[in-house]
């Protein structure tokens, strides 16, 4: 928010002349959700159960997550067909593909003779203490996810300001900060809800403390 020119309050509640501030190179996380949709009820409980159906048949995916630590399961590194694999997921595709290219035109990207397309889509379900440390999206352009279970206590999506790395010497924010000038912030997610960000953004889910499963589905977009 730019504050009117030539004068501005300072935190002390006075006026400053001569003095603004301007938010530079900002972070946007989209925020949007499928809840308003017509059939969503029907459509996300379809989704609940098809991701369980999945679940539980993917013995590659159980084991992925079992060598790596992984409380819950993910087909994140087993399965790279699911739009084909269950109707459900092709329409989740088109719903998300209308998403991507609103937060895209936001964004005022140029893609030239270019399209956002969508190149993986996978299932998380995080089981009570689970976790998904602090990780990036490489050789994507959006990332995000859409939320099919939150029961109470479910984790929050936490981001992680991208200058943290470059503010060795800076000291604490104030905890009433606003969003903007914050290290990290945390966004508690609905069943329904679509979250999607830049790539290059860092960002975990901290551990679950719910006491049932915690189940979403996730997502890149490539520039191709």
């Amino acid at each position: 928010m730019i504050l009117p020119s030539p004068f501005v309050v300072n935190r002390a509640g006075r006026y400053d002349p001569f003095m603004t501030l301007r938010p530079l190179f900002v972070t946007q996380l989209y925020e949007a959700s499928l809840a308003a949709d017509k059939g969503f009820e029907a459509f996300n409980a379809e989704l609940h159960d098809t991701c369980q159906m999945i679940a539980a048949d993917d013995r590659a995916g159980q084991a992925w997550a079992r060598d790596n630590g992984y409380r819950g399961y993910t087909s994140y590194a087993s399965l790279d067909d699911l739009p084909r694999r269950a109707s459900i997921f092709a329409d989740l595709k088109k719903k998300l593909d209308k998403h991507a290219a609103a937060f895209a035109a936001d964004l005022n990207f140029e893609l030239g003779g270019g399209k956002l397309m969508m190149d993986s889509l996978w299932i998380n379900i995080l089981k009570p203490g689970g976790a998904h440390s602090g990780h990036i999206h490489p050789h994507s352009v959006l990332s995000g996810t859409v939320y099919v279970a939150t029961p109470p206590g479910s984790s929050a999506l936490k981001l992680e300001d991208p200058r943290l790395q470059l503010m060795m010497a800076a000291p604490p924010r104030r905890t009433d900060a606003p969003d903007i000038q914050k290290a990290f912030v945390y966004v508690a997610p609905q069943a329904g809800t679509v979250l999607m960000w830049e790539s290059w953004l860092r960002h975990e889910v901290p551990a679950n403390a719910a006491k049932g499963e915690r189940m979403s589905i996730s997502f890149n977009y490539a520039w191709r």
